[in-house]
């Protein structure tokens, strides 16, 4: 009997290096809701758009039956936008209500409910494990094989250990956590400090300035995951001070030059378009200041990024206000 597929939802540039890593040795399903490009991936063998010149193992097929892809799975790994992941679930729920896992590589909180996406997979699929991929990881390097290490953290050490070891290899190697609420803020809350690092940077501030962003950054990520019930180890790990370190530093994320171009005089509108895909830290920036008012925690550097981005505060401005902000001993 043929051995059952991942079913891996979402062929942007997260989901198809996934996909591709995870046929390098087992069969894979990639699903995306354009018909049109799922045609294109079919006859290309390879996502042009997102990850150019990087071929698909024989293994990795598309699908672009949803209902048929979940049908068939052996496990399910969502991989889209925060945006877009509730309403995912609502058609998943629809046509395969008793699935057992649920599995996501999608970093950010539910725009509509301000809320972790683990609690919209409870919502949705109350009686299905849930797990969550996060680490440092651009997408690109996972595609071409270059080593990473992630972390899967899930509700159930067992699932946890399946998924690792589905996603195992000599160049890919997962740590398993049960942290579910650690893992996702870590891998949510990074983004909007890499905005800050960008803006920083952007503005010629050096590189005394990123480590200190990226350290204060790290103590009001601990303190919201804290807050909502994360544990203190997780922020220390891959899934909180790994992918900050890789988000805040370099290039290839999205959300840094996202602030590389608020810096150069950008507004949000035509950063976001010529960068062209996803930023996630745009919304997750104002889902987090909104949580950490309510929650009554401290985040300076989120709120200045708040105000960059939606109340068109210079960046130059957001700045001094941080300095200016009034002497304490350090801690989180």
């Amino acid at each position: 009997m043929a051995e059952a597929p991942v079913a891996v939802l979402g062929a942007g540039s997260w989901g198809t290096a996934l996909a591709i890593e995870l046929g390098r040795h087992q069969p894979v399903l990639l699903w995306s809701h354009s018909a049109q490009e799922v045609a294109a991936l079919a006859r290309d063998r390879e996502n042009r758009h997102y990850l150019p010149g990087v071929p698909f193992p024989e293994s990795l097929q598309m699908e672009a039956d949803l209902g048929a892809a979940l049908a068939a799975a052996a496990e399910v790994l969502v991989v889209v936008p925060s945006h877009a992941f509730a309403g995912l679930l609502a058609r998943i729920a629809e046509l395969a209500p008793e699935l057992p896992a649920l599995c996501w590589a999608t970093k950010g909180f539910d725009p509509e409910s301000g809320g972790l996406l683990s609690e919209v997979a409870a919502h949705y699929l109350p009686h299905a494990g849930r797990a969550v991929l996060s680490g440092p990881t651009f997408a690109a390097e996972v595609a071409r094989g270059l080593p990473t290490a992630i972390t899967v953290a899930a509700d159930d050490p067992a699932l946890a250990e399946r998924l690792a070891r589905r996603l195992r290899s000599d160049h890919f190697r997962p740590y398993t956590a049960t942290d579910l609420v650690g893992v996702q803020v870590g891998g949510a809350a990074k983004n909007v400090m890499a905005i800050a690092a960008g803006i920083s940077d952007g503005l010629g501030f050096g590189a005394n300035a990123r480590a200190a962003l990226i350290t204060r950054g790290l103590s009001e990520i601990t303190r919201l995951g804290l807050a909502l019930g994360g544990e203190k180890e997780t922020f220390m790990g891959l899934a909180g001070l790994g992918d900050l370190v890789l988000t805040c530093t370099d290039d290839q994320s999205r959300n840094r030059r996202l602030g590389l171009a608020l810096a150069a005089g950008q507004d949000v509108a035509e950063a976001r378009a010529a960068i062209g895909q996803e930023v996630e830290g745009i919304n997750t920036a104002r889902e987090v200041w909104h949580k950490a008012r309510e929650l009554g925690i401290e985040m300076p550097i989120t709120e200045q990024t708040y105000r960059v981005l939606y109340e068109g505060l210079d960046p130059r401005r957001a700045v001094h206000n941080l300095l200016a902000r009034q002497m304490r001993a350090e801690g989180l």
